[in-house]
C-alpha cells in the first residue's frame, strides 16, 4: 500500500464535508423509534461507534432521549427514543421532535410480536404527515439473522401490506415507506443505512453520474463513495449493487484504516500553507511537491479482480472493484480518479 497516512480512524472526530452542513448551522436529524429491546441502541452502537455486535448483548435498555451527534462528511444527529414513552403524549413537545426531522427510522423486532409496534408505527405516520410530510419514513425488519429467506420475506410483506391498507384507509395513499430486512451481525445494516443516508444528500444525483463517467472510462466494474467513519456508502454507480461486492469493498476499509493507524503519519491539512516569514520560497516550494498525496492502495484478490483504494479527502474513499486487465493502465484510473475528485469538489463548493 502506498502512501497509507491519512485515513480517519472510525472513532476520530472530523468536520464538515464543505458544502454540505456549512451553509447552515441546522443539523438532520435520525430519530431511531420502536419497542423496547427491538435494536435501535445496537444498531447506533454497531454502525456509528464500532462496537462488535456480540458486545451489544450487554447494553442497557434506554430510559431517555439519546442524542448522539455524527461528526463526518456530513454532521447529522441520531437520536434514540425509548420505546416505552409515548412521544404522542401532548406533554412533549412535538415540534421539538420532529421539527428538523431528516428521517424517522422505526425499528420492529421481526423475532418478536410486530402487531403492537406496527400499530404505534401506524399512529406515528398518521401524526407526522398532518405536519412535517416531507420526512422519510423508514422501516427496519430487523434481527432477520435468525430466521429463514422465506420467513423473512413472509414478515416484510405482511407488515408492508398492514401499513399501505392502514394508511389507505386514513386517505393516505402517497406516503413513501421503504423497508429494510436488516441485521447488525452482517453488512444488511450498513446496506440500510447507506440508503437512509443518500436521500439526505441533495448532490446524489450529481454525484452517481460522476461515478458512472469514472466506471464507463477506466474499465471499473463497480466503484463506491465510503464514508471513512461508519463504513455507509454514500453514493455508487448506477449498475446494481451486488451485496458481495459491497461486503468486500466495506471490510477493505477496516483494513486499511487499521494499517493507517499503525504506519500513518499526520500531515498538514489541505489548504494550509507554510508562512512566508519562516522558509525561503525555495523550501516552501520544495516543501509541497513532497507533501503526500492522498492515501491509494491496490490488492489483487484470487478471483483475478482488483480493489483499488483511493482517499479523496479524510472524510470520503473511493473504493473501486475491476478486473486485472484494467488496472494494468494504473495511470489512466489515477487520473480519472483524480478528475473526479476535482469535479467532486467542485460540486460540493457549488452546494455551499
Amino acid at each position: 500500500m502506498s502512501r497509507s497516512q491519512a485515513l480517519q480512524s472510525p472513532t476520530s472526530s472530523v468536520g464538515t464535508y464543505p458544502g454540505m452542513g456549512q451553509a447552515s448551522t441546522r443539523r438532520p436529524r435520525l430519530l431511531l423509534m420502536g419497542q423496547r429491546r427491538s435494536g435501535k441502541s445496537s444498531i447506533s452502537s454497531v454502525v456509528f461507534h464500532k462496537m462488535p455486535p456480540t458486545e451489544t448483548l450487554f447494553l442497557e435498555a434506554t430510559t431517555r432521549i439519546q442524542k448522539d451527534p455524527i461528526h463526518s462528511f456530513m454532521d447529522f444527529q441520531v437520536w434514540d427514543f425509548p420505546g416505552q414513552l409515548n412521544f404522542l403524549d401532548p406533554t412533549f413537545d412535538f415540534d421539538h421532535i420532529f421539527g428538523e426531522l431528516g428521517a424517522l427510522i422505526w425499528v420492529i423486532d421481526a423475532q418478536d410480536e410486530y402487531l403492537e409496534p406496527l400499530s404505534k408505527l401506524h399512529s406515528t405516520i398518521l401524526a407526522i404527515q398532518r405536519f412535517y410530510p416531507a420526512i422519510n419514513i423508514e422501516v427496519f425488519v430487523h434481527k432477520v439473522d435468525g430466521l429463514s429467506d422465506e420467513y423473512k420475506l413472509d414478515t416484510q410483506r405482511d407488515i408492508m401490506q398492514r401499513t399501505q391498507d392502514e394508511l389507505s384507509d386514513n386517505g393516505l395513499d402517497n406516503v413513501q415507506v421503504s423497508y429494510y430486512l436488516t441485521s447488525i451481525y452482517d453488512h444488511s445494516i450498513f446496506e440500510a443505512f447507506s440508503k437512509v443516508i443518500q436521500k439526505l444528500i441533495p448532490q446524489l444525483g450529481t454525484l452517481e453520474n460522476l461515478l458512472n463517467i469514472l466506471c464507463s472510462n477506466s474499465g471499473i466494474e463497480k466503484a463506491f463513495l465510503f464514508d471513512v467513519l461508519s463504513k455507509i456508502y454514500i453514493a455508487t454507480d448506477s449498475s446494481p449493487v451486488d451485496m458481495q461486492s459491497y461486503e468486500i469493498c466495506s471490510d477493505y476499509i477496516d483494513v486499511i484504516v487499521d494499517v493507517s493507524e499503525i504506519y500513518g503519519y499526520d500531515r498538514k491539512p489541505q489548504g494550509q500553507i507554510s508562512s512566508p516569514t519562516s522558509e525561503a520560497p525555495g523550501e516552501a516550494q520544495q516543501e509541497e511537491e513532497e507533501a503526500p498525496l492522498e492515501a491509494s492502495s491496490i490488492i489483487r484478490l484470487q478471483n483475478g479482480m482488483v480493489l483499488y483504494l483511493r482517499e479523496i479527502n479524510k472524510y470520503l474513499a473511493l473504493i473501486c472493484l475491476m478486473r486485472k486487465d484494467s488496472i494494468e493502465k494504473q495511470g489512466l484510473v489515477d487520473f480519472n480518479v483524480q478528475v473526479f475528485q476535482n469535479a467532486l469538489q467542485q460540486v460540493f463548493e457549488v452546494g455551499r
